[in-house]
């Protein structure tokens, strides 16, 4: 099977999944509260109240509020946050830059990290550094993000005091007004571009604890699927025989075996950004990072059906999408998945 033909089928299974994805979502927020309740306030009457319910069809049987709800969503009506108090596409196009920053920091730190141990591990298999990588990546899984990030906030912001403990800046640049609104919506970058390097900095201290404490359960499954890639190829007969051919082991090690140990290990590393946009509602909570995670959380807080429905379904969309491409990746890598 050519390659396009490949990509199309995987366009078309995504519809299904999404549309299932939109049922159970929807059905969710129907059993869990009033789904109105985003549009209502202590203030309305009782007949504004029941204009409210008309206007936005909450009267009508689950099934046709489920036709109403996915139309307006084709169409980007994604309904209104409490919480943030503006739409909630707007709330999305808001908070997802700040999300996506501290995602994507933290899935290089433990990309570059896991490869890194997980390759060395693999050479030096059953060695000292083999056996203390291994027992890290499995503290890695099983401590919960939540415990690591108090640990991280404890030592380096209230024992050390080198490191903020919350926030995106420090309080004197929102005062001052000194935060750009650029062309972007990443701080890092339109700092960059406004050239204000303090704020620049002060935004990369601010991402620091958050990022590290988010990447730790990447780092630790990268790992792990490296080091088995590696241990797996390098008893493959093309690696003995370049070695027999008299190449220096780091020319084996780097050309050859690591490139083809990335193929399996790709799929955990696009599936994990996927998980660190989710697993970013503890850690802005936490941190009180300005993001999706802490607009999520304090909706869920306030009942606040709307905006959870609306992360929710975010979160389902952007896993979607990075296993579509994940999966085109993993077949142009290895043909063999494409002739599957």
């Amino acid at each position: 099977m050519k390659l396009y033909r490949y990509i199309l089928r995987r366009l078309l299974l995504i519809i299904p999944v999404l549309l299932g994805v939109s049922i159970i979502v929807f059905s969710l927020n129907q059993i869990t509260g009033d789904p109105a309740a985003a549009y209502i306030s202590d203030k309305m009457t009782p007949l504004q109240i029941e204009l409210v319910k008309e206007k936005y069809h909450f009267n009508d049987p689950p099934i046709v509020q489920y036709g109403y709800w996915l139309n307006g969503i084709l169409q980007g009506d994604w309904g209104w946050s409490r919480t943030a108090t503006m739409p909630v596409t707007d709330a999305i196009a808001t908070f997802f830059p700040n999300t996506f920053q501290l995602a994507l920091i933290a899935l290089l730190i433990g990309v570059t990290i896991g490869i890194t141990t997980g390759t060395r591990a693999a050479v030096r298999r059953n060695k000292s550094f083999d056996h203390v990588s291994r027992l890290l990546s499995l503290v890695g899984i099983s401590v919960p993000m939540f415990f690591f990030a108090l640990l991280l906030q404890y030592f380096f912001f209230s024992e050390l005091g080198i490191l903020p403990s919350n926030g995106r800046v420090d309080n004197w640049f929102i005062i001052y007004g000194n935060i750009p609104n650029g062309p972007t919506g990443f701080l890092l970058a339109d700092s960059l571009i406004a050239g204000d390097i303090d704020l620049f900095l002060n935004a990369a201290q601010h991402l620091i604890l958050p990022s590290i404490a988010l990447s730790l359960g990447t780092m630790a499954m990268v790992l792990r699927m490296q080091r088995n890639s590696m241990l797996e190829v390098m008893g493959l007969d093309y690696i003995k025989t370049a070695r027999a051919k008299g190449l220096p082991e780091s020319v084996v090690i780097k050309k050859h075996a690591r490139k083809n140990a990335l193929i399996p290990t790709t799929t955990v590393v696009g599936l994990s950004f996927g998980g660190l946009l989710a697993g970013a509602v503890i850690t802005e909570t936490i941190f009180a990072y300005p993001g999706l995670g802490l607009w999520a959380t304090q909706s869920i807080s306030r009942a606040d059906h709307t905006s959870v429905l609306g992360f929710c379904l975010l979160v389902a969309v952007i896993y979607v999408l990075v296993n579509l491409i994940v999966d085109v990746m993993y077949a142009y890598l290895d043909p063999r998945v494409r002739l599957g």
